[in-house]
């Protein structure tokens, strides 16, 4: 079964810590991304740019809204995620807890629905 770790947490400029305080955390996601990969599990990760990065673009009422910066004034923001292949949701829980961006924020544990890939088009995910 296909999972989305979808990790939110306060963005580092928001957070007061160094770049030095930072390396410690960037070498435990370096170990947690080796592990999901080991495993045999991992389908992709990406680490987001800050939410002031951010473009949104929605139609409204027949009109284009083009916005920029954020979309909530949460602090938890959607910082990267990890796709995973699990057997079941109590295994995706289980790595989960183990990903250290729930040290310090929310991870959401989402299953998916459908995927996209080339030559397959949309197809739900096999399960592992």
């Amino acid at each position: 079964m296909r999972f989305t770790l979808l990790m939110y947490y306060a963005e580092q400029g928001d957070t007061g810590l160094s770049e030095e305080e930072m390396a410690p955390w960037r070498d435990a996601f370096d170990r947690y991304g080796r592990e999901l990969d080991d495993a045999g599990i991992l389908i992709a990760a990406e680490v987001l740019q800050a939410s002031s990065e951010s473009a949104i673009y929605r139609v409204r009422d027949g009109q284009r809204e083009d916005l920029v910066g954020v979309l909530s004034d949460d602090p938890e923001k959607l910082g990267g995620f990890f796709v995973i292949d699990a057997h079941d949701p109590a295994a995706a829980l289980g790595w989960a807890e183990k990903c250290p961006a729930a040290q310090w924020g929310t991870i959401e544990i989402r299953p998916t629905a459908v995927s996209w890939s080339h030559g397959e088009g949309w197809h739900e995910p096999t399960a592992s």
